[in-house]
């Protein structure tokens, strides 16, 4: 059965007004979110959000730290996760958001977690079943 959308609220739908920034859908369809610790997924969006129309920003450790309230050492994994799992890239004072890779690239601790192999899609209840539990502390 098709689910029919409709607008909730005329009033308040999204409009493009200057900048605007984008995550592809397959993020979230093919197992990049999933694929991501809590603290991953705050700073890619943020850099996201932050960058150009090339995926290009700078913004400081400090400032990120601030924003979305993390230690360095939060930052540093955070950042050194994204660049790992080839989604930023960073020359130690610029970032670029990558246009995102063929397949999610997988840490050894997702490996240790996702070691059944599968073929049918992750549903969205399991893409947040496992997001909860990697928010919890």
């Amino acid at each position: 059965m098709m689910i029919k959308k409709k607008v909730l609220n005329p009033d308040r739908i999204r409009r493009i007004h200057g900048g605007f920034s984008f995550v592809p859908h397959r993020f979230l369809s093919q197992g990049f979110l999933s694929s991501l610790q809590q603290k991953e997924i705050l700073l890619y969006l943020l850099l996201v959000l932050a960058s150009d129309r090339h995926g290009l920003s700078f913004y400081s450790y400090d400032t990120i730290c601030s924003l979305l309230q993390m230690n360095l050492d939060q930052y540093i994994n955070a950042r050194n996760g994204l660049i790992d799992k080839d989604l930023i890239a960073f020359d130690g004072t610029v970032f670029q958001v990558l246009e995102l890779p063929a397949t999610p690239v997988l840490s050894p601790t997702t490996l240790q977690v996702d070691s059944k192999p599968t073929k049918q899609p992750v549903s969205i209840a399991r893409l947040v079943d496992r997001s909860l539990k990697r928010m919890t502390p």
